[in-house]
């Protein structure tokens, strides 16, 4: 295999394109000594900000929350991460971008996974006829939601260079076209209105959104059988499938062995001219294995009474916060909330002391500095505020806080 064939390519200085890349959407604040980076302060922000860190608790495909083996949502950031970088240095492309894509593509899923994102997505469309994907909501996270703290304690907006942002609202793997390219217009992010409506603006922007299915596709296979989720009948099924592939046991079917087979194919087959692309035999299993686990995996009978669940949990939730609306002062209505559903309203009324704009909003910090987004003064600017505030929530919290409404005292 030839080694750096995509350095030319690359997002570096020596591009033309360069500048666009670094492009932020204000200046970034510095340091006295910087030591690192664009993308890499841009990796450092994504690691340090709160919504990375609550990735840890949620899900993936299975609500498995006693089973320390059984993916969850950080896990699989890091399959990614890890799959993109073997790819990206092979092929000589920059992986100090392709680390920070990675590791924040996923920063605006819902809880419960996709689930979670499933509902969310029929109370927008109900309630204010608008939209909701992870993608978009993953930009929307490191936009305008996650902060961290500068020198002199204000919070701030992570302020992302436009090649990060850009792969994680283009990241979507749910794809079967086979060479991808990254296109030519330098774009406004926040008009892109689906998933997969644009490939990403770099080249290591689309090898994250190859290394996306290539990471998902084996971990879910390898957590159901853990789970013993497959019929014998289903497991020889697979076994067939992949033999036509590699000579491997069944019990040897994990995601080592499937990043492995489709990294290295890969990059056997890609080129700057063909695109990334897979080899026809290795994009058929793939896409074969899609298709088992769509039918034997995530709508498998066994997710039904989680899915029940999480229906329950998540429009509960949204349905105690939204009966606070008022066109009065929302702060007092929440307040007076407070001894009946204390974790709720002290997490809630934080957020929009954060986040939004209102006559009534006069506890906001000096030194909050971060964009204030919604116009709780209106239906449709609270009901953003709901939806975002659960979006952001863990599983476990957000279990936490539907025990704590059904609960009495």
């Amino acid at each position: 295999m030839q080694s750096g064939k995509f350095r030319r390519v690359a997002a570096n200085n020596e591009n033309p394109l360069w500048n666009n890349y670094v492009r932020r959407c204000e200046d970034a604040y510095g340091r006295s000594s910087e030591i690192v980076s664009d993308f890499e302060k841009d990796y450092s922000r994504i690691l340090n900000c709160t919504a990375y860190r609550r990735l840890k608790h949620k899900t993936q495909v299975f609500f498995a929350t006693n089973h320390d083996h059984i993916c969850t949502r950080i896990e699989h950031v890091n399959h990614v991460a890890a799959v993109s970088y073997s790819i990206a240095k092979f092929m000589g492309l920059n992986t100090e971008l392709s680390n920070a894509i990675a590791i924040g593509h996923d920063l605006g899923h819902a809880p419960f996974g996709h689930e979670g994102e499933r509902i969310l997505r029929d109370i927008i469309k109900k309630e204010i006829s608008g939209t909701y994907w992870h993608e978009k909501n993953s930009l929307k996270f490191v936009d305008e939601l996650e902060t961290i703290t500068d020198q002199m304690g204000n919070e701030e907006n992570l302020n992302l260079t436009y090649a990060v942002r850009d792969g994680i609202i283009s990241h979507c793997g749910e794809v079967n076209e086979n060479s991808l390219f990254p296109r030519q217009e330098y774009i406004d992010l926040n008009e892109i209105s689906r998933p997969n409506e644009y490939a990403p603006y770099t080249w290591e922007g689309c090898v994250v959104k190859i290394s996306d299915k290539i990471s998902y596709l084996g971990r879910d296979i390898e957590d159901a059988l853990t789970l013993k989720i497959l019929s014998i009948k289903k497991i020889k099924e697979l076994k067939k499938m992949v033999s036509e592939f590699a000579t491997v046991n069944v019990e040897n079917i994990n995601n080592t062995f499937f990043m492995n087979k489709f990294t290295i194919d890969l990059c056997e087959n890609s080129s700057i001219e063909e695109g990334l692309r897979f080899s026809n035999k290795c994009l058929q299993l793939l896409n074969s294995i899609k298709e088992f686990n769509y039918e034997n995996i995530y709508n498998n009978k066994r997710l039904q009474a989680f899915k029940e669940y999480v229906r329950l949990i998540i429009k509960s939730i949204y349905g105690v916060l939204i009966n606070f609306y008022t066109d009065s002062n929302i702060f007092k209505e929440l307040e007076a909330a407070r001894r009946d559903y204390p974790n709720l309203i002290h997490s809630f009324k934080d957020w929009l002391i954060k986040y939004s704009i209102s006559k009534d909003n006069i506890l906001r910090p000096k030194n909050y500095n971060n964009k204030q987004i919604y116009n709780i003064d209106t239906k449709e600017g609270y009901t953003r505020a709901v939806v975002d505030y659960i979006t952001g929530m863990t599983d476990n919290f957000a279990i936490k806080i539907f025990q704590e409404l059904i609960k009495f005292e």
